[in-house]
């Protein structure tokens, strides 16, 4: 497996998952775009697309930092333009970008419930609806071309919508986006998957959840390296799924998860939402 070659271009990758993504990918000598909004350093987030994209340098890979507001139409397109034409297409896309609000209905303001909309769903349609061009002609080059989006398996059940209704539907809408354009795109030969963790991940934006014990996560590593694995897989078979990130890597025999504890040696494991 190998990702050397590659022009991936990742949304909201200048720290956290995102950013684990691009630094496996790099490795191998990919080329990566860093299509994030922190472009100035925040006190209360670590890292923006300069200081990732110096990561990915030293990692292997070559960097392309962007600043881009997902919640415009017009910065998404330049953004995609931007990184296609400086890495001379683009291969693979990561829907990681996303905003977080874990509140009740009668708690959830207007603005916060638009963030999530803006970012989640409508940014990673528009940000996929860029990019399809682009996807088709690395198709059409042999390059398999695949979108992976961070988000969970489709589910029904009250219980994932009744704590936090409009984050599951925030959710779901790019999960709804990995299905319908799965279909969409298969005679494309375009891959389209999501992927999401187990238990919860140790990032800056879960941290500034007040309760969450982060002792009990797994690191975004986990993800990395499920990632590698699905992009490594052939577009034309490997579409429409909603992985999980352990079920990933048992697949190929990695079942001692124990490098990606935050503390080594941890059996009882903080869940994620929405998986039974």
């Amino acid at each position: 497996m190998s990702l050397q070659g590659k022009r991936i271009f990742v949304t909201g990758g200048s720290r956290g998952i995102g950013l684990a993504i691009a630094l496996r990918a790099a490795r191998d000598g990919a080329s990566i775009a860093i299509a994030a909004k922190t472009a100035e350093p925040n006190p209360k987030l670590p890292g923006t697309i300069y200081t990732a994209a110096e990561e990915i340098k030293a990692a292997g890979g070559t960097a392309l930092p962007i600043q881009c507001d997902l919640r415009d139409e017009a910065q998404i397109a330049a953004a995609v333009q931007q990184a296609a034409d400086s890495m001379g297409g683009i291969d693979i896309v990561i829907n990681n970008a996303s905003a977080i609000n874990l509140t009740r209905t009668e708690e959830t303001p207007a603005k916060r419930f638009d963030l999530m909309f803006d970012v989640n769903v409508r940014g990673t349609f528009l940000t996929s609806q860029a990019a399809i061009p682009h996807l088709r002609e690395s198709a059409e080059n042999g390059r398999n071309p695949h979108i992976l989006t961070l988000s969970p398996p489709l589910s029904m059940k009250a219980k994932w919508f009744k704590n936090h209704v409009a984050y599951t539907m925030a959710k779901y809408g790019m999960s709804m986006c990995v299905l319908g354009m799965a279909e969409e795109f298969k005679r494309d030969g375009i891959a389209v998957n999501a992927l999401w963790p187990r238990t919860a991940i140790d990032t800056a934006a879960l941290q500034m959840i007040p309760g969450v014990d982060t002792a009990a996560c797994r690191t975004p590593e986990i993800l990395a390296d499920s990632a590698y694995i699905i992009l490594n897989r052939n577009s034309k078979e490997c579409s429409g799924n909603f992985f999980v990130d352990d079920e990933v890597l048992a697949t190929e025999g990695i079942t001692d998860l124990d490098k990606y504890a935050v503390v080594p040696g941890t059996k009882d494991f903080l869940l994620d939402f929405f998986l039974d």
